[in-house]
């Protein structure tokens, strides 16, 4: 049954009003609803604050390396110690490693670029952070509904957007409806903000709407790939962070990796592959397993034990990708829009500045009366930020990769370490990129195959045991949320012209060719999905499209 449909049938919809509704319980959204509430606090004025989370709690679907620069918090909460927050292991030393497949170079530590210098900042967990960022927001009366997915943006007769609509609930596999059918809440607001992180589902459609991606660089994405391990206590070093670039990706592949000593013994290990990536046979998987058989890598976890895993889509682009911040009746903030700095590997930060900013903004346009209309003041603001500044620095971090790696390298140091020392912030020049990362595949017989050893099960795994780890659960009677433009392209095209890419691409182990001859299908196994969105934005033909699932399903990320 369609949805408009269920509408004539069921409806008409209940709805709610409220001033402001964010979508998303990130570090970005629940920014916006802290800075709307203190505001509102300090003004002695009552302002009505929700926020849409798509996960079963705030913070069950955010995943993150994580190394927090305190700045955009400290503003937000000068007394955040004092609170409690979850920031309790301070960087003491930062290592960063060229690799190749057997030996590492360390650069030292005074040829290292600002960026990767990590003096003042925490690693933490990110889930653990938005959980207490949640606790602040609803100290303050912010009102969180965990569980409830945005799944339709509403629009005014004028075309603004009025707010939206939650999705219908207790549909059955078969779109039809079953006896415990809801349908979604109207969630009526004067401005909705939209935080739903990286390659947001409504965002997206906002994006295209209301070309607010007219005249920028097509968006760049990585996809990174994360275990938690707790690794023998000998071999724990509080507070050292390790970068690495190199094998085992090639030179003309965007990537890197991490490791962060985290407390109580634990260690965060990932790779991030930029999705801009040509070779079809390529899995970030298997290159994230064979990276930990590395010397300088597997010295670190041999005797220890994996207790985690995770992957999510990063929008990676910077401020030369960086679309329209706002549009009638709301705004774009963190990653949603694209304001993690890709040079640091850090987005929290710019989530909660931008959050800040964009509640500034529609405090002020609420005070004069207004709803419905662009918040011009936070762009204004935004680019007289420091955050705006910090961007502007990094704009050409991730286009130089796209030239090799050695140029890159090269580039990285003239940009972020000798110009600095020159007294020159910015570099005076811009390079452009002109391919969002779907079309950078090619042909698979273009492209060297890729031979992946079997994972050992100490420490290389399969997809199907680390998904387990994160804690996937969808309800299986219900509409397939991964969903197909055209079912026939994916053997007729994806598998006949690339090698089926999404088998390899997808870490969780979503997609899946079975049958031989004619009698070959796309498998599409939805209840594994970690909702990292890689699909949604490497498919070469742009023929899947991810929409949120029924209910709070996807990861339940503990301690990630």
């Amino acid at each position: 049954m369609t949805p408009d449909a269920l509408l004539t049938q069921y409806g008409p919809r209940e709805s709610m009003e409220y001033d402001v509704v964010v979508v998303g319980a990130g570090p970005g959204g629940l920014s916006t609803a802290i800075r709307l509430k203190q505001l509102a606090a300090e003004a002695g004025r009552e302002l009505s604050v929700c926020v849409l989370e798509k996960g079963s709690e705030p913070g069950a679907h955010i995943l993150s390396g994580a190394i927090m620069d305190p700045r955009a918090l400290t503003e937000l909460f000068p007394d955040w110690k004092e609170k409690g927050a979850p920031l309790k292991q301070p960087v003491t030393r930062d290592e960063f490693l060229f690799l190749n497949e057997t030996g590492a170079k360390s650069t030292p530590a005074f040829f290292l670029p600002e960026c990767f210098d990590n003096h003042g900042n925490y690693i933490i967990s990110l889930g653990a952070f938005t959980r207490w960022l949640s606790a602040q927001a609803e100290g303050l009366g912010v009102e969180i509904f965990p569980g409830f997915a945005a799944a339709e943006i509403l629009y005014t007769e004028a075309g603004a957007v009025r707010g939206v609509a939650t999705g219908n609930m207790g549909l059955g596999k078969d779109g039809e409806p079953t006896a415990e059918f809801q349908l979604g809440m109207e969630l009526h607001a004067k401005y909705t903000i939209f935080a739903e992180g990286s390659r947001g589902q409504l965002g997206r459609q906002l994006i295209s709407k209301f070309s607010l991606d007219a005249g920028k660089d097509p968006q760049a994405y990585g996809l990174g790939i994360k275990e938690l391990w707790q690794i023998d206590p000998a071999k724990h070093e509080p507070g050292l962070v390790v970068h690495t670039a190199g094998w085992p990706l090639e030179d003309d592949t965007y990537g890197g990796s991490f490791l962060y000593h985290a407390e109580d013994g634990k260690v965060a290990i990932g790779l991030v592959v930029g999705l801009d990536y040509k070779n079809p046979w390529l899995s970030p998987f298997e290159e994230f397993q064979r990276f930990k058989t590395h010397p300088a890598i597997r010295k670190y976890l041999e005797g220890g034990k994996r207790i985690g895993y995770g992957a999510r889509s990063i929008t990676a682009g910077g401020l030369l990708s960086l679309p329209k911040l706002v549009f009638p009746g709301g705004a774009l903030v963190g990653c949603e829009a694209g304001t993690l700095n890709a040079s640091r590997i850090k987005g929290s930060h710019a989530a909660i500045k931008t959050g800040m900013l964009a509640a500034e903004a529609a405090f002020a346009a609420l005070g004069e009366g207004r709803s419905g209309d662009e918040l011009s003041a936070y762009p204004a603001a935004f680019e007289a930020s420091w955050l705006h500044a910090e961007l502007q620095q990094s704009k050409n971090f991730k286009q130089w990769f796209k030239k090799g790696r050695s140029l890159a390298t090269l580039m990285t140091g003239i940009e972020q370490w000798l110009l600095p020392k020159l007294g020159v912030r910015n570099a005076p020049w811009t390079i452009h990129r002109t391919q969002p990362d779907h079309a950078c595949l090619q042909p698979a017989d273009q492209q060297p195959k890729i031979a992946y050893p079997k994972p050992d099960g100490t420490l290389t795994f399969d997809r199907l045991s680390s998904v387990f780890l994160s804690s996937t659960n969808h309800d299986e009677d219900q509409p397939a949320h991964l969903t197909l433009k055209d079912p026939s392209v994916p053997v007729d095209i994806n598998l006949a012209t690339y090698g089926g890419p999404e088998a390899r691409y997808c870490p969780a182990g979503v997609y899946e060719f079975v049958g031989e001859g004619t009698d070959t299908r796309l498998q599409i196994n939805a209840q594994n999905c970690v909702h990292c969105k890689t699909c949604d934005i490497k498919d070469p033909t742009q023929n899947i499209v991810w929409v949120a699932p029924q209910g709070g399903g996807g990861p339940n990320y503990a301690g990630m």
